[in-house]
């Protein structure tokens, strides 16, 4: 069978060469070589043994590189060509510029920081440092942008990694990205659809739910999908995320025990996505190794069903030798539908013809490679970006600017989590912006809490007798395995709470996640910064000490919807 998918028109533009590349190299493969096809693998560390151990089992359409060094990666991509017959989908999570895929890359900002400019040149500005650094080390396929909406302000895992709570302004900001990294010449994926941040829950750990009716969908996520798809977003990632008004909509016979994630429902891909929205690129489902896709269906069953339901390549696997033999199993049996293995291979392949992968391309060198990672122009964007994204979100009076001649003595209070394998925020920012205030002249004491109870506590005078100024710095994110992110305070009794805001000017700076006035609500001066970077940090003290103006503007209600945080 022969897909009748147009790949002339949006969002493939392939021209007659293409096409008979596409037909001759499908007619050529072995049902082994499709099966592959239909895979994208993770490389974490860019060795040739992992790579061996991988093409070993089967030959892959894709891989996705963890971040890892420039030398590193550029070796990879060599391995890679060298390993592959048909070309290769290389990808990369770059969603906050080329530190996605290298750690030598530029940070250029968390989608939420750059939502903050309201600028969605800065949006391109994003796109372009992703497209170039990834290029560079030879990716071609970005998983960004993300265009989930951050209603929940409780979701353990979008928060900063959105461009905010505002479909206008997700819709703006995305398309922007799109745009731009498409321009550049690597392929978009848009993801989590059917869209995350309305659950409180993580897709890591179990199937969540979009709870929107059909309407407000269309409104919101759909809006927002239809501006991205109608930009040329070649691909969409689909999530472990079930959108039960659309399942029941498209099928209504269905009863809530059978609803599935959109990355096992053919309702949401086939109907939704490709349907309603009129979707005709590659769609890709998020890693399957998730709990959201592992608890519904048992593995056996739902690795084919993945693609039968709609899917045209299937990301990561458990155990890459028992996935490939489901699903090789699944293609010999015809569980795994003829059709839907030569649609998704045409659109496999229409991918890769579009971005003219199977044409003599030169490898990226090491020396080349160097010229855009990390480069000058892209951390000199990023400080433009940190000066116009950090957000004054309420202010006491009469603290700001400050000035260590009338706050001399500084009581410094860091809450800090530990790194975690990914989106995670890195350790020893207290430290640096603590540094940066001694820096500025000011003596800076570290809370220690009293080992002490009820009764015993040294006399409150005393205390204030000590300290001009307390700043709180929180340097906790949402990550991926983490159900919640809130101040857990030290004992006894709250020990460094906010004890003293009456009577000591306070200020509370948030690095990385926009909602902790949640946890101190009537904390008077409270800054947010949606990123941790070196430029972030500089421009925030420029901020503090009014060398700059704050500039940023909420991309979310940092207030939390509760009345006592604007106190």
């Amino acid at each position: 069978m022969i897909s009748d998918l147009d790949l002339k028109a949006k969002p493939f533009y392939l021209n007659d060469e293409d096409i008979q590349w596409i037909y001759q190299t499908i007619s050529e493969m072995t049902l082994e070589e499709k099966v592959g096809q239909l895979f994208t693998l993770v490389s974490m560390f860019g060795t040739k043994e992992e790579l061996d151990e991988s093409f070993g089992i089967m030959k892959p359409g894709g891989i996705m590189y963890r971040a890892i060094s420039t030398e590193q990666a550029v070796n990879c991509t060599e391995l890679v060509n060298r390993y592959s017959k048909i070309p290769m989908l290389i990808a990369a999570n770059l969603e906050k510029g080329g530190n996605g895929v290298s750690t030598d890359g530029t940070l250029l900002g968390s989608p939420m920081e750059i939502a903050a400019t309201d600028d969605e040149k800065n949006a391109e500005k994003l796109a372009a440092v992703c497209a170039s650094e990834g290029a560079a080390v030879g990716v071609n396929w970005a998983f960004a942008p993300i265009i989930d909406i951050d209603f929940n302000y409780h979701n353990p895992i979008t928060n900063t990694r959105t461009y905010g709570s505002d479909p206008q302004r997700v819709k703006r900001m995305g398309t922007a990205y799109v745009k731009k990294l498409q321009e550049m010449g690597l392929a978009a994926s848009i993801k989590h659809f059917p869209g995350d941040g309305r659950d409180e829950r993580d897709q890591h750990l179990t199937p969540t739910v979009n709870d929107l009716s059909c309407e407000e969908w269309d409104r919101t996520y759909g809006e927002v999908y239809r501006s991205c798809i109608e930009a040329g977003a070649k691909t969409v990632m689909v999530g472990h995320i079930l959108q039960p008004a659309w399942s029941k909509k498209l099928c209504p016979e269905i009863q809530d025990k059978n609803i599935l994630p959109a990355s096992l429902s053919q309702e949401l891909m086939q109907g939704l996505l490709r349907g309603h929205l009129g979707f005709n690129g590659l769609i890709c489902t998020d890693a399957t190794t998730m709990a959201g896709f592992t608890v519904p269906v048992p593995r056996k069953l739902a690795v084919p069903m993945a693609i039968n339901a709609g899917a045209d390549m299937f990301l990561f696997t458990k155990n890459m030798k028992e996935d490939y033999g489901y699903m090789l199993d699944a293609a010999k049996s015809g569980y795994l539908l003829p059709e839907r293995l030569q649609d998704a291979l045409v659109r496999i392949l229409a991918l890769k013809a579009s971005l003219k992968l199977y044409h003599t391309r030169e490898l990226p060198t090491l020396e080349k490679a160097r010229k855009f990672v990390g480069c000058e122009q892209h951390h000199e964007w990023a400080k433009e970006i940190a000066d116009q994204s950090v957000t004054l979100v309420k202010e006491e009076q009469n603290v700001l600017p400050l000035d260590p001649k009338k706050y001399p003595r500084l009581l410094f209070y860091p809450i800090e989590a530990q790194a975690g394998i990914e989106y995670s925020a890195k350790t020893g920012v207290c430290a640096h912006i603590k540094e940066l205030f001694e820096k500025e002249g000011f003596t800076c004491t570290v809370f220690e809490p009293e080992n002490q109870y009820e009764g015993q506590v040294s006399p409150t005078e005393e205390f204030l007798s000590k300290y001009d100024l307390i700043v709180y710095v929180a340097n906790l994110v949402t990550k991926s395995n983490q159900t919640t992110v809130r101040i857990e305070w030290q004992m006894p009794m709250g020990a460094n709470c906010p004890h003293y805001i009456q009577s000591i000017p306070t200020i509370f700076i948030s690095v990385e996640n926009p909602y902790h006035l949640l946890d101190v609500p009537r904390i008077r001066t409270f800054i947010n910064t949606y990123s941790s970077q070196d430029e972030v940090l500089e421009a925030l003290l420029d901020k503090l000490m009014g060398r700059s103006e704050f500039k940023g503007i909420s991309p979310v209600d940092a207030f939390c919807g509760r009345w006592d945080t604007h106190l």
